[in-house]
């Protein structure tokens, strides 16, 4: 398998609008500079100490994502390096990451987490309770992070009119948050399986793993 030819398949398929996030959870490192050659520089993880470890030893110009659920005591460990993170869905975790990222100078961008599927397995806020954190005063007080956008997983299905439904929906609160929040710029949906429909959807950053990488090894 040809990892940096699927790099670059996807970078002239998705074009400049829509950024590519390439999924390198469990992967090697190894695996990782092969998508690094083929020119891929952004890299999303879900456990930030593998994230940490391979941060450590990759080149510096990679951008690191955290795109899994994100325990507030692991934060630190992230801080002095990570990109953006996508699943942030509480108002605690954005208070820890301000934390953080203040230790260590700098501001750190995250997206606000939106429950779109079906499924109690995914972690999110639903639009109310985005709205609201928002446009409250806690959040004007964090000085260290930068809230720039929406991320949401669809129902795992087949059924694409269950996703492209989901997806809709999230860009329609992305669209309506967006007129009080300029400074939004990114909606991180789709994944290996449905990103065409996300894309179609209004998606400007997709998280594509095993289409890249193949099918992951679960220790």
């Amino acid at each position: 398998m040809e990892i940096s030819e699927n790099i670059k398949k996807y970078k002239e398929e998705l074009g400049d609008s829509v950024s590519l996030v390439a999924i390198s959870k469990t992967k090697p490192e190894s695996d990782l500079l092969e998508a690094y050659q083929g020119g891929q520089r952004v890299f999303g993880e879900n456990k930030i100490q593998e994230m940490a470890e391979k941060w450590e030893n990759l080149p510096k110009d990679i951008q690191w994502h955290m795109v899994g659920h994100v325990q507030r005591n692991k934060v630190k460990y992230m801080a002095p390096f990570v990109s953006l993170i996508h699943a942030v869905d509480s108002l605690k975790l954005l208070k820890e990451i301000d934390k953080e990222a203040e230790k260590n100078n700098r501001t750190i961008d995250c997206l606000l987490q939106i429950k779109i599927a079906k499924e109690d397995t995914k972690f999110g806020l639903d639009a109310d309770d985005a709205k609201e954190i928002l446009s409250s005063e806690a959040l004007s007080e964090l000085k260290n992070i930068r809230i720039t956008g929406l991320m949401g997983m669809a129902t795992f299905t087949e059924e694409e009119a269950i996703v492209k439904g989901e997806f809709d929906y999230l860009k329609s609160v992305y669209d309506n948050l967006k007129k009080e929040q300029p400074q939004f710029e990114v909606l991180s949906m789709g994944m290996s399986g449905d990103y065409k429909i996300a894309v179609t959807c209004g998606s400007n950053m997709v998280r594509i793993g095993s289409a890249i990488f193949g099918e992951r090894n679960y220790n």
